[in-house]
């Protein structure tokens, strides 16, 4: 199934001959992105003149449907292409041209230079987040060269983020993590990574932020407090846990460091903002989702990896 997944969206850069322009990889929500783009300019008016966060939060509610079909056709027509899944992951894929977008109706929040990104040419491609071992799956095939008839041509992959959802272990919900490891359970693999996003980009919004080791689980539902309270107060100092981090290091290292596949130094990001903290009883991923709550951190690591892609 990844294969089959990563052929199709390096069939689609071929096709459009875009191999060689600059790609950045972001595995996140699919709306986020798009709204961070696209929302202010889309929904020009009244709501433009929203406060950012409160345009977002106000897209987030059941009532928005009208609202966000509009943001989506509006992207459609200006820059962004959506690559139908045809593989059973079930992974969704946004490809963004940064040229066709209008840099005047862009958020404050996301600063670039409109002469460079036309001269540079930059893409950002979007991939929904899997789960677990898909992402391994995933990540290790859509960085393989692109091979037609025993030709090979590399992906010009310049950074990878990857933001998404994440127990803590030393804050709340809402709060930010700052990946500064991956630490696989249940096994002495471990991965470090250099992260271009630091604690202090984060700092000054109202949020709590914590940077430091992540666990990736095998789940859920397989922790007890014991092993939790382990990685938190050993010289692990784990500030939270996730399903995804290692195995996307794991892919991302052998295509940069042995296979050579992608560039040695492409940028790496990895944040991610707290649905839960099991180890508070009532703030489990069993009392519910975040809801509005969780619309501010998901837009601030948002706006803070398309402010460094730009």
């Amino acid at each position: 199934h990844g294969e089959l997944w990563a052929s199709n969206i390096k069939d689609f850069l071929a096709k459009k001959d875009w191999l060689d322009r600059p790609l950045h990889i972001i595995s996140a929500n699919l709306h986020s992105v798009m709204n961070s783009l696209y929302a202010k300019a889309a929904l020009n008016g009244t709501h433009a003149r929203q406060d950012f966060i409160d345009l977002v939060e106000l897209l987030s509610q059941d009532a928005a449907k009208n609202q966000r079909r509009q943001v989506e056709q509006y992207a459609l027509d200006n820059g962004m292409y959506f690559i139908e899944d045809q593989s059973g992951t079930s992974i969704g894929v946004q490809i963004f041209d940064l040229t066709e977008i209008d840099f005047d109706k862009l958020p404050d929040e996301i600063k670039g230079n409109k002469e460079e990104i036309q001269q540079e040419q930059p893409l950002i491609l979007v991939m929904d987040d899997a789960l677990g071992e898909q992402d391994y799956e995933t990540m290790d095939e859509l960085l393989k060269p692109y091979e037609v008839k025993e030709t090979q041509t590399p992906i010009n992959v310049h950074s990878i983020s990857i933001m998404g959802k994440a127990g803590i272990l030393c804050g709340d919900k809402g709060d930010i993590m700052v990946a500064t490891a991956h630490v696989f359970e249940g096994t002495a693999d471990n991965y470090p990574v250099e992260n271009d996003l630091k604690k202090s980009d984060f700092e000054g919004y109202g949020l709590k932020v914590f940077e430091g080791p992540m666990v990736t689980v095998l789940g859920t539902s397989l922790q007890n407090k014991e092993i939790l309270r382990f990685f938190l107060k050993s010289s692990w100092e784990a500030v939270g846990l996730e399903m995804e981090g290692a195995h996307y290091q794991k892919a991302i290292q052998a295509a940069a460091k042995i296979r050579k596949s992608i560039r040695e130094d492409v940028t790496l990001r990895y944040a991610y903002y707290a649905s839960d903290n099991p180890l508070i009883t009532g703030a489990t991923l069993a009392s519910g989702s975040l809801g509005l709550e969780g619309v501010r951190p998901t837009y601030l690591v948002t706006m803070k990896i398309l402010s460094k892609i730009f």
